[in-house]
């Protein structure tokens, strides 16, 4: 028997109180400008009653004066977009808003096919669920099913499109640890080349003219026998664009058998973490950043690179 689906939550409202330099503005104006809100989710308010000026239904074109109070209900009953499946999750922080993740490598973030019913996304609708929240499960970005590290989560509509903004205005910053084969001969660098489909397998990407921009910053950590641990930060977020963009260099990520880095002997997946990742809160505005350490797979290849042992 299926678990019964929990009672919608207690609606939650974001609010703002007008300034006196905002005096003469109109309620929609507070909404896209101040309070940061989609003219989308605007309409979706105004049709669900969402929006109030001092605890009474606002109009979108009324003017506010100073210490006006608008507000904007958060929360809806939706439904998850997946099955809750129970899983053990990484939770490395989570507030009323945000939820982060340290994914392992090996786990999808979301289905692609009808056949993946044991995705990161099924375990996070799970977890919701215990919590007694009824919200549809919003990655903010993705990380590869082979790479491991940091996955933000958005917990209502209103955070996504925050999250969202920052991302495409590139202030949501991503910061990877990889090890790559062969020296980079640059300490430090950006890899500024296009990102397209690849002629002959549609599944992987290649750098080629007319492709979508891709740039990628990088900064050697540590040079190894045959390698290199290497930083790198996107400034854009193309599928597998580290990835594509070291095996552009000739250096492609270790253990990465589909851009040309394959080394099974000693990494089973491709090399890669996402290691630190910081962001403005969507609704305090403070910034965030967090840290995952390095998995044991990749600390162990490191080891062997480095003629250490093996941690257990």
């Amino acid at each position: 028997m299926s678990e019964e689906r929990p009672a919608a939550p207690p609606r939650r409202w974001t609010e703002h109180t007008v300034l006196p330099g905002e005096a003469g503005s109109t309620v929609q104006q507070i909404l896209t400008g101040t309070m940061g809100i989609s003219r989308r989710m605007i309409q979706r308010l105004t049709r669900g009653r969402g929006i109030l000026v001092n605890r009474k239904p606002g109009f979108l074109a009324r003017k506010v004066r100073a210490g006006d109070v608008v507000a904007a209900r958060l929360a809806e009953h939706e439904d998850f977009g997946v099955e809750p499946v129970e899983m053990e999750l990484r939770v490395v922080h989570e507030d009323r808003d945000v939820l982060v993740l340290d994914k392992p490598a090996s786990v999808l973030v979301h289905p692609t096919s009808p056949e993946h019913t044991r995705t990161l996304a099924h375990g996070i609708a799970h977890h919701f669920q215990r919590q007694g929240l009824a919200v549809r499960v919003r990655p903010v970005h993705r990380i590869d099913r082979d790479t491991s590290g940091l996955l933000m989560v958005a917990k209502s509509g209103f955070a996504n499109q925050h999250l969202d903004r920052q991302l495409r205005e590139r202030t949501l910053r991503r910061e990877y640890l990889a090890i790559v084969r062969g020296a980079l001969p640059d300490d430090e660098g950006t890899v500024d080349a296009p990102i397209g489909k690849h002629r002959d397998n549609p599944s992987l990407r290649s750098v080629r003219p007319g492709g979508d921009e891709a740039r990628t910053r990088f900064r050697v950590r540590e040079r190894l026998p045959g390698a290199t641990l290497v930083e790198l930060e996107l400034d854009t977020g193309r599928t597998h664009q580290i990835r594509v963009h070291m095996a552009h260099l000739g250096h492609p990520v270790l253990g990465d058998r589909a851009y040309g880095g394959g080394a099974p002997a000693l990494i089973r997946r491709q090399a890669l973490h996402a290691w630190r990742l910081s962001f403005q809160h969507p609704a305090t505005g403070e910034r965030l950043a967090f840290e995952a350490p390095l998995p044991p797979d990749m600390e162990n290849l490191l080891a062997r690179l480095r003629g250490e042992p093996p941690s257990s």
